[in-house]
C-alpha cells in the first residue's frame, strides 16, 4: 500500500467558469489558472503522484504547455488514472477537502463524487469529498481564492 498527499490553491477572478470535481458551480467568479483551474482535482491527481512516487501535477502537465491550455481537469485526471493502472496501482480511498468561504458547495458534492469515482474507476464509497470555509480567515475566508487537500490510499493490484 502507499499514500500520497496533494494540495492545490487558485485565486479566483471574475470572468471564469468555477469548476470543481469536475462539476461547474454557479458562483460570479471563478478559479484563475492554465487549465480550468480545478483546485480539488489537482490535489487529488498530486496525492495520486505523490502516492506514486511520480512527482507532482506541474511536471506531468506544465502550465507553459499550450495542449493544458483551458483544459479540463477531469481529463488531467484521467491521465493520472492511466498511469496508476500502468504502475500496477489501484485506489483504496480518496478524501479531500476543499477550503472556500463561498459559494455553499455540499449540494455539489454528489456529482463531484461521482466524477471522481468514474475517472478513477472506483467505487463512489471510495471517494470522500468535503467541504468548509476558513471562518474569514486567510485568502479563502476574504474570498480571494480557494484551496483543496487529499490524501490517496493506494494498493498494489494482482494483475
Amino acid at each position: 500500500m502507499r499514500i500520497g498527499f496533494g494540495y492545490d490553491v487558485h485565486k479566483l477572478v471574475k470572468g471564469r467558469r468555477l469548476v470543481l470535481g469536475g462539476a461547474e458551480i454557479p458562483f460570479s467568479k471563478g478559479l484563475f489558472g492554465h487549465s480550468d483551474a480545478d483546485v480539488l482535482l489537482h490535489a487529488v491527481c498530486d496525492a495520486i503522484l505523490g502516492a506514486l512516487a511520480e512527482g507532482d501535477i506541474g511536471n506531468h502537465f506544465p502550465n507553459k504547455a499550450v495542449e493544458y491550455k483551458d483544459i479540463s481537469s477531469l481529463k488531467l485526471l484521467a491521465k493520472v488514472s492511466i498511469l496508476l493502472k500502468q504502475s500496477g496501482y489501484a485506489v483504496c480511498n480518496i478524501d479531500s477537502t476543499i477550503i472556500a468561504q463561498k459559494p455553499r458547495l455540499a449540494e455539489h458534492i454528489p456529482s463531484m463524487i461521482e466524477n471522481v469515482a468514474k475517472i478513477l474507476g472506483c467505487s463512489t464509497s471510495q471517494i470522500n469529498i468535503k467541504a468548509t470555509t476558513s471562518e474569514g480567515l486567510g485568502f479563502a475566508g476574504t474570498g480571494k481564492g480557494m484551496a483543496a487537500y487529499a490524501v490517496a490510499l493506494l494498493k498494489k493490484t494482482n494483475e
